[in-house]
């Protein structure tokens, strides 16, 4: 499966309506955000690398670390 960091924020946005369906305005932190992440049983990021010309395995705090580096960029706009 290929997600974006925005797409693995629209996995748990989806879950959280589900899970809430009448609450229009949800909220959630980075905390939440991990535990969801936490919650997959095998989670990898496969990332190609041009110098090498192979894909290379990132483990789910690699993935935490970049999902906050991407929100804190999208908090800054």
């Amino acid at each position: 499966m290929h997600l974006s960091f925005t797409g693995i924020c629209g996995l748990y946005e989806r879950k959280l309506k589900e899970i809430n369906p009448t609450i229009l305005n949800i909220t959630y932190d980075i905390a939440d955000l991990y535990n969801f992440i936490d919650g997959f049983t095998d989670l990898s990021a496969l990332v190609y690398d041009h110098s090498i010309h192979a894909f290379l395995p990132y483990d789910r705090q690699w993935i935490k670390q970049r999902m906050f580096q991407h929100l804190k960029r999208l908090a800054l706009r």
